[in-house]
C-alpha cells in the first residue's frame, strides 16, 4: 500500500476497529491456481496470535478455497468510508484556483497465511459470532438457534472456514490531513452539505484533521 506519512495509521486497535466496522473484506491469493478475489465478510479476533486473527467462510464449491490450501500468503483489504472531494469545497479556490479533485477513503490491508478449516463445530461457532456481531443491538436480534437444527446443519454442510494469522497489517486514512485547515473545514461542510449526505466520512476527516467545532 502506498503510504504517504501524512495518511498512515498503524495503531493495530484503529486497523481492527475498522475491520469490525465494515468487514466485507476482498481476499486475494495467487497460486498455481492463477490470481483469485472473493468479497467476504471476515471477523477479527484481535487477541489471538501475536497481532490478531482473521476468520470467515465460503461455499464449499467456491473454487477459491482449492486456491487457499495450496496458497502461502494471502491479502485481505478493507474499506471504510470513502468518497469524491471535489475542490469546490476549498478555501483555497476562491484564493488561487489551483486545486483538484481527490478521493478520501480508510483502508485496512491484512496479510498472512490462509489455513482452510473443514470443521462443523468451529464453523457453528464462527457462524454464531458473525450472526451475533451484526445482530447485536436490533431490537429482535436473530439467532442461529431461531432456524430448525437441521436446516443450520445443512447449510453448514455446504461452506468452509478460512483462518488467517495476522502477520502483516497497515492502515491509510486518507481524510485531507494534507491540506491547510480552511480547506479541510471545506470539505467537512461539503459532506454534510450534499443531498446525500456522507456523515462517516465527515466525521472521519474532522477527527483525522482536528477540525475545530466539527
Amino acid at each position: 500500500m502506498y503510504q504517504p506519512a501524512a495518511f498512515t495509521e498503524d495503531r493495530p486497535e484503529v486497523l481492527h476497529e475498522l475491520i469490525r466496522q465494515s468487514p466485507l473484506g476482498l481476499l486475494v491469493s495467487a497460486g498455481s491456481h492463477g490470481l483469485m478475489a472473493d468479497s467476504i465478510p471476515f471477523l477479527v479476533y484481535p487477541d489471538e496470535g501475536e497481532t490478531g486473527v482473521l476468520r470467515a467462510h465460503l461455499a464449499r464449491a467456491n473454487p477459491h478455497v482449492a486456491a487457499l490450501r495450496d496458497a502461502s500468503d494471502c491479502l485481505v483489504a478493507f474499506t471504510g468510508p470513502q468518497g469524491y472531494i471535489t475542490p469546490s469545497w476549498y478555501a483555497a479556490k476562491a484564493e488561487h484556483g489551483k486545486v483538484v479533485p481527490t478521493w478520501n477513503y480508510a483502508a485496512v490491508h491484512v496479510q498472512g497465511p490462509p489455513r482452510v478449516i473443514d470443521d462443523t463445530a468451529w464453523l457453528r461457532n464462527l457462524v454464531g459470532d458473525l450472526t451475533q456481531s451484526q445482530e447485536h443491538g436490533r431490537a429482535t436480534p436473530w439467532a442461529v438457534d431461531d432456524a430448525p437444527a437441521d436446516f443450520i446443519d445443512g447449510m453448514l454442510r455446504a461452506i468452509i472456514g478460512v483462518e488467517i494469522p495476522i502477520r502483516r497489517i497497515e492502515g491509510k486514512f486518507k481524510m485531507s490531513q494534507n491540506r491547510a485547515m480552511p480547506d479541510r473545514v471545506g470539505v467537512v461542510r461539503g459532506l454534510r452539505a450534499e443531498r446525500v449526505p456522507n456523515e462517516p466520512l465527515a466525521a472521519l476527516v474532522a477527527l483525522r484533521g482536528d477540525v475545530p467545532d466539527a
